[in-house]
């Protein structure tokens, strides 16, 4: 059902009662307030302002310019937030996202993020843990213990400290140790076997030295059945500790020690494939085809071949079930572990505060997976440890902060570094069934379908197929027997690091023009290193043979004997399973500075009213595609246009190791907006403009993953980028589009624009009773006209859809609310609670490529809690859903790797594009519920 006029009917209700209701002081963890500065006057819990730094000074959230969104410990409990992924109920202009891997989330602010799970790829929008950056956003999706608060800063930022970004920041900030003595602990049960069991003790331990320690110990069965092996996937088993000292020695220094630790043994993640009752788009490519009869004209000649090697079509029709296919003996299994250490002093040396904060992590994943996500075994990535990344990242920041001119500026000058060593290992190989599988897909592709036999040597029929392809030179005859062989071959080990430097400079500067207008002036310089090397190992020798063997046939002036070459290497060597690179090494480095800052206008009318403009640039680096696959395709071309098979015709790995490089992400972003506060309403409007040039997108086309830069050209170019097909029968056919598509480099402008508004209000009308709304409308696009690199480079094909359309997971409109009640029973001293939260977004494509086969229908989520409370909230009774009404939906859509029918007309789905490629999908959880027990003291 599509939500776009119920959502627009929403807006009304945003204007009039108001999004995140925040009642306690809060402070993003990468600027921390100052320790000599005046905590906020108390106040009424229904009318106390929110305290911020978001400028690097405490200010009331209502006199902040700056678009923030601000959720405290209450609220978190309230919604059964655990990680960042939950925050998509709270704050309407945030969506994360979790795939292939937990390793590495994707959250999105204002419809721009990172697509992907490649960890070359840093976030647009970055994460920070009690002031300290996580160096991948996906490594803040784990347990997080007691949180005292979580801002979700919107737009580019930089010039406060810590590491910069062009989209956002989620700043996370634990509770501090306290002085007093005090204990928390909480147990959960909920269906899927859910238990969770939380506790934190903090106290005193002299008169200037106090201490504080959480756990947390969570285990869930998984919500996918893999009936083929007998287990859960996408269960949860996993611990989290933490454990801080806070020492204050005089009134003027403070000093923060932290020391946390975290561990997963999971099975993680899953896919379906995608059918037509859950995407009409689809048609009938994911159905079950007709059976066999004479050339497969009747259906899907892929579905016809993993049927016939093992596939339960049934798979094809279960739309949103969770029984998975699964190729026996291949699984999820992973672990996880996270620990580090940080320490944080604040210092006032007398009109001077001066803050640093320094960090030690240490990020391990190890992860298997059968990665063609079907019963057919295609694909996989073994689980012995050889498919692993690790993260060793060191971190100092300084920064000093004072007044001037009798306090008419407020000064903020300070300096980031950081040091971090990546280390990974792919093995990435061909299953059980590969060989098969991919002669088979020949066969029954094409004009040789009368001789397919998915039992018999090469999936020809005895006698009449070997004679046939003999026919067509004894080279492809021997072609298809090797190419039957390629099982259980591939990547051995593939080793990539990455050494990265990063240092940076930044001041932010308030001028206070006059009692009411505020002139914000930020600079922030930063300096990038990047050196990367790898280390390639294959026994996939049968792509050479292939390789060597049929250079001739690539020339031949047969079209289908030079058709069938093509095939047969492109199926013997595709994705990253080729053994020219076997035992070699390449390295690179780039280099890189910025300029970034913002500057800001801000009037106050009256003592309640704020507003501003500002403007923001922004940056993130650039880097290394950690896919060796952009290197080559199995079969290049020379610069006469003939084919070539060899990388000493192409210069060798090195020569080409500049593929593998992608460039840095700018945006220009413009702000204006209005906050208005009286204590029990707030209400705050925002409307945005962001241009961002070399965005960087990841994209998995069925093969390899594609790293690109996109940015727009200012002359048309006349289609050459737009949605082509492979097929000479689509109505847009442009055979020239790879070269068409180029711009002069002087026409190159930004490639993506995320405009929109943004409403957040909170309206307290009585004691006890809480109404908050959200509201943002976010037009994020690509341009009309698309162009692959700031030199004016064709897009690449693959993402032929992208021009004049809009990002993947960008939602047009997203609508939030929450609704709490917690009245008093009698004069008892006991307290109910009864609480409601829901997000509705309008409907999106899920796949960075934006194939009509990945589109997700508006829908809404709705979570409740009730429960009963003790005197002082000592105890509490709490029962909670989250999608209480089980809502079945996608994160993301993509497609089923490898498995792409035959590209002539007659298998041409009527569904443009994608052709005959088949889908599969991440879902998202299923309802959840269940009972939590509460107590402090």
């Amino acid at each position: 059902m599509r939500l776009t006029k119920i959502l627009l009917s929403s807006v009304s209700i945003v204007a009039a009662v108001p999004a995140i209701a925040q009642v306690e002081p809060a402070a993003p963890a990468a600027q921390p307030a100052p320790v000599a500065q005046e905590a906020a006057p108390a106040a009424d819990d229904n009318t106390q302002d929110i305290v911020v730094t978001a400028q690097g000074r405490a200010q009331a959230l209502a006199d902040v310019p700056v678009a923030i969104s601000a959720v405290n410990a209450e609220s978190l409990a309230l919604s059964g937030a655990n990680d960042i992924r939950q925050l998509n109920q709270l704050a309407p202009s945030l969506l994360v996202s979790s795939t292939g891997s937990e390793a590495n989330g994707s959250p999105r602010i204002r419809g721009i993020g990172t697509v992907g799970d490649n960890p070359g790829l840093e976030s647009s929008v970055v994460v920070f843990i009690d002031g300290v950056y996580r160096s991948r956003s996906g490594i803040g999706l784990n347990e997080l213990g007691e949180i005292d608060r979580i801002e979700v800063l919107r737009g580019p930022q930089g010039t406060l400290g810590g590491r910069n970004s062009s989209a956002g920041l989620i700043s996370i900030v634990s509770k501090k140790p306290s002085f007093e003595f005090g204990a928390t602990g909480e147990a959960t049960y909920g269906n899927y076997d859910f238990m969770r069991l939380s506790g934190s003790v903090t106290g005193p331990i002299t008169e200037k030295l106090a201490a504080r320690i959480d756990g947390v110990y969570v285990k869930r069965d998984g919500f996918y059945r893999d009936e083929t092996n007998d287990t859960d996937v996408n269960n949860r088993d996993r611990y989290f500790v933490r454990g801080q000292l806070m020492f204050e020695p005089t009134s003027d220094v403070s000093f923060r020690l932290i020391g946390d630790y975290s561990r997963r043994t999971e099975a993680c993640c899953a896919a379906t494939y995608v059918d037509n009752s859950v995407n009409p788009a689809i048609g009938n490519l994911n159905n079950p085809a007709t059976p066999l009869t004479t050339g497969l004209a009747n259906g899907n000649n892929i579905i016809n071949v993993l049927r016939d090697l093992g596939q339960n079509l049934g798979a094809f029709n279960q739309g949103y079930s969770r029984d998975i296919s699964v190729s026996p003996g291949r699984n999820y299994e992973g672990t996880t572990q996270d620990w580090g250490v940080s320490g944080q002093l604040d210092w006032n040396l007398g009109g001077v505060n001066l803050t640093s904060i320094t960090a030690y992590r240490d990020y391990y994943n190890t992860q298997g997976s059968d990665t063609d996500y079907g019963s057919v075994d295609i694909l996989f990535n073994a689980a012995d440890g050889n498919n692993r990344r690790q993260f060793r990242t060191f971190t100092q920041e300084l920064r000093l902060q004072g007044s001037l001119f009798d306090d008419k500026l407020d000064w903020l000058i300070g300096g980031f570094y950081s040091n971090e060593k990546y280390r990974g290992k792919s093995n990435l190989r061909f299953g059980s069934q590969y060989g098969r599988f991919a002669t088979c897909r020949i066969i029954s592709g094409g004009g040789l379908a009368a001789l397919y036999s998915p039992t018999s040597t090469g999936c020809v029929a005895p006698g009449v197929g070997p004679a046939t392809l003999a026919s067509l030179g004894p080279d492809i005859a021997a072609g298809f027997v090797t190419l039957d062989g390629i099982n259980n071959r591939g990547s051995t080990v593939d080793r990539y690091s990455q050494n990265s430097r990063s240092f940076a400079a930044f001041t932010h500067n308030i001028i206070h023009l006059t009692d009411r207008v505020d002139l914000t002036l930020g600079l922030r310089y930063t300096d990038e290193r990047k050196r990367f090397a790898a280390t390639f190992g294959n026994d996939n020798t049968g792509c050479t043979t292939l390789q060597s063997s049929l250079t001739g046939a690539l020339t031949s002036t047969n079209a289908t004997r030079r058709a069938l070459a093509a095939a047969l290497i492109g199926l013997g060597c595709q994705g990253n399973s080729t053994a020219e690179l076997n035992g070699v090494s390449i390295k690179d480095k780039r280099a890189e500075d910025e300029f970034t800052g913002t500057a800001i206008l801000s009037w106050k009318p009256i003592d309640d009213l704020l507003v501003y403009g500002s403007f923001s640039r922004g940056y993130k680096a650039g880097g290394f595609n950690f896919d060796r696959s952009a290197l080559k395709t199995p079969i290049a071309l020379n610069s006469a246009g003939v084919p070539t098979t060899t990388f000493a015709a192409l210069g060798g790995a090195q020569a080409l190791v500049q593929n593998l490089q992608f460039e840095p992400e700018k945006v220009n972003a413009f702000e204006i907006g209005a906050k208005y506060s009286t204590g029990p309403f707030s209400l705050s409007v925002a409307g945005f403009r962001q241009e961002f040039k070399s965005f960087q997108l990841n994209t998995f086309d069925g093969t390899v993953f594609i790293v690109q830069n996109v940015n727009g050209c200012t002359e048309s170019l006349n289609g050459g980028d737009r949605d082509q097909s492979k097929f000479a029968a689509a109505p847009n056919f442009n055979a020239g589009a790879a070269a068409t598509g180029a711009c002069a480099a002087d026409n190159v402008g930004y490639g993506v624009v995320s405009q929109g508004v943004e409403l957040e209000a909170s309206l307290v009308p009585i004691r006890d009773f809480r109404v908050s709304a959200g509201m943002t409308y976010a037009d994020t696009k690509y341009r009309d006209n698309l162009v692959g690199n700031n030199a004016g480079g064709p897009l690449n094909q693959a993402l032929r859809k992208l021009p004049g359309d809009n990002l993947s997971n960008a939602p047009e409109l997203v609508v939030t609310g929450s609704v709490a009640w917690t009245p008093d029973l009698g004069s008892s001293g006991l307290s109910g609670l009864f609480y409601v939260d829901t997000r509705m977004s309008s409907d999106y494509n899920t796949g960075s490529d934006l194939f009509a086969q990945k589109e997700q229908d508006g829908f809404a989520l709705f979570n409740a809690r009730v429960g009963i409370r003790g005197p002082n909230e000592a105890w509490a009774v709490e029962f909670w859903g989250q999608n209480i009404f089980d809502k079945d939906y996608a994160q993301v859509a993509f497609n089923s790797p490898f498995q792409e029918g035959a590209a002539t007309a007659s298998f041409q789905d009527p569904q443009y594009p994608g052709g005959r490629q088949i889908f599969s999908q991440f879902l998202a959880e299923p309802r959840t519920y269940g009972v939590t027990l509460r107590g402090k003291f």
